[in-house]
């Protein structure tokens, strides 16, 4: 489990079930995109970009309590930060599996709140 979903559920509980499912439906809509953005980043060592599109999906990810996946964002943000190219494709495979496990769990989730 990478969504502590005991706190995922408290943090949204007095969230309209509607408004839970488009939080979630935006986040699994956006996911290809944000992803294509920080591997392009990291494809052209567009460090500056790297940061704000790691951070913006660390933020993301945090609120659906997903340590491990705002853990991955956070290293991609830092190298970004850093200007520094070491293991990043390492850091990006990293990335998608744990962020795919959260939109898996999330689809779970979601059936809680239909």
């Amino acid at each position: 489990m990478i969504i502590d979903k005991d706190q995922f559920r408290e943090n949204f509980e007095f969230f309209d079930k509607e408004i839970v499912i488009d939080i979630i439906n935006m986040f699994v809509d956006e996911y290809p995109e944000r992803m294509q953005k920080i591997k392009q980043n990291i494809d052209d060592k567009d460090f500056d970009n790297l940061k704000f599109n790691a951070h913006s999906l660390k933020g993301v990810v945090s609120n659906f309590v997903a340590e491990e996946a705002r853990a991955a964002a956070k290293r991609l943000e830092d190298k970004g930060t850093n200007k520094d190219d070491s293991d990043l494709d390492t850091l990006f495979a990293d990335l998608q599996q744990k962020t795919k496990q959260v939109i898996d769990e999330l689809s779970e989730l979601k059936k809680e709140f239909v």
